[in-house]
C-alpha cells in the first residue's frame, strides 16, 4: 500500500510539473522573440548621415532610441559600412537583430510595415529655372546635373539631354560621402543641380549657405522608380519580432513623421502624394 501511495504521489507530482511546464512553454512561445533579449542590437553605418552615425545623430538613431525605450532595454550598435554584403555580415550573422532603412520588398530580410516613403528630388539654387517636379522638363537639356552613379534618375536625365556629373554609388562612408559632395557642388556652382534620394537631398541642401531648394520629383512619368517605401528589416523566421515592430510603427507614426520633418525628409503618403509638414501632426498616414 505504501509503495502504491508513494508511486501515486510521485506520479501526480510528475503530471502536475509536466502540466505547468507545458503551460510555461506555451506562454514563452507566445511571447515575441524580443522578450528574451537584454538589449536592442541594431546594425548601422557609423558614418551615414542623415540616417546614422557613431554619435547617434541620425534620424534612424533617434527612431532606434524610441524602440529601445519602449522595450525598456539598452540600445547597442554593430557598426559596419553599408556596402555589398552588409546584411550577410551583420544581421544574418546574428550580430544584431534590427536594420533600419530597408526598401520594402528587399528579399534578404523580413520587412516591417513602411515607416516612411520618400522620393528622389532635384536640388537647385533657390530661384533656379530648373525647379521642375519631373525628369522630362525641357529646362534640363544642356544643364550639368549631379547624380549618384547608376541610380534610377540616370537614364531619364540622359534622355532629357542633361550633362551628367556622376558620383560613386558604392563607397566606404568613412572616406567619402557622395551625396554630400553632389549637393555641395550645386552650392559651389560646379553643377546646375543634382538629383538624389530625398532624405539625402533634404538634409544636405538645408546645410548649405544659403540653403538650396529641394524639389521632390512627384510628377515624374519617365517610368524610372523614384519613390520608395522604407521599412525596418529583421531576420526571416522572427515573425513575432516583426509584428511587435509593426505595432510600434502604427502607434508612433506621427512621432516618426515629425522627426523626419526635422531632418528635412520629403515625405509621401501611401498614394505617392507629397505630405505637408502640417499633415504629420495628426493622422498623417496609415497602412
Amino acid at each position: 500500500m505504501r509503495r502504491i501511495d508513494t508511486w501515486s504521489r510521485g506520479r501526480w507530482r510528475t503530471i502536475v510539473a509536466g502540466a505547468f511546464g507545458l503551460i510555461a512553454s506555451i506562454a514563452v512561445a507566445d511571447l515575441p522573440e524580443r522578450e528574451s533579449r537584454e538589449h536592442l542590437r541594431v546594425c548601422a553605418d557609423a558614418n551615414n548621415l542623415p540616417f546614422t552615425n557613431r554619435q547617434g545623430e541620425g534620424f534612424e538613431n533617434r527612431i532606434a532610441e524610441m524602440i529601445a525605450a519602449e522595450l525598456d532595454v539598452p540600445l547597442r550598435y554593430v557598426h559596419a559600412p553599408q556596402v555589398m554584403g552588409f546584411i550577410r555580415n551583420t544581421l544574418d550573422a546574428r550580430l544584431c537583430d534590427l536594420v533600419m532603412g530597408v526598401a520594402a520588398g528587399y528579399e534578404f530580410v523580413q520587412n516591417t510595415l513602411p515607416y516612411y516613403r520618400s522620393v528622389y528630388s532635384l536640388v537647385v539654387p533657390k530661384g533656379s529655372d530648373l525647379e521642375a517636379t519631373h525628369l522630362e522638363a525641357a529646362t534640363l537639356e544642356g544643364k550639368q546635373i549631379g547624380v549618384i552613379f547608376e541610380t534610377p534618375p540616370t537614364v531619364p536625365l540622359r534622355r532629357a539631354g542633361a550633362h551628367l556629373q556622376s558620383y560613386a554609388l558604392q563607397t566606404d562612408t568613412r572616406v567619402r560621402t557622395p551625396a554630400r559632395d553632389a549637393v555641395e557642388d550645386v552650392a559651389k556652382g560646379v553643377t546646375d543641380g543634382a538629383v538624389i534620394w530625398g532624405p539625402l537631398a533634404g538634409y544636405y541642401a538645408a546645410r548649405q549657405n544659403p540653403p538650396l531648394a529641394v524639389v521632390p520629383l512627384v510628377d515624374d512619368t519617365s517610368q524610372a522608380r523614384l519613390i520608395y517605401a522604407i521599412t525596418m528589416g529583421v531576420r526571416h523566421g522572427e515573425p513575432q519580432w516583426r509584428d511587435w515592430l509593426n505595432d510600434f510603427i502604427r502607434r508612433r507614426q506621427a512621432d516618426i513623421d515629425a522627426l523626419l520633418v526635422d531632418y528635412h525628409v520629403p515625405l509621401l503618403d501611401e498614394h505617392g502624394r507629397l505630405m505637408s509638414p502640417a499633415a504629420t501632426s495628426g493622422e498623417a498616414r496609415r497602412d
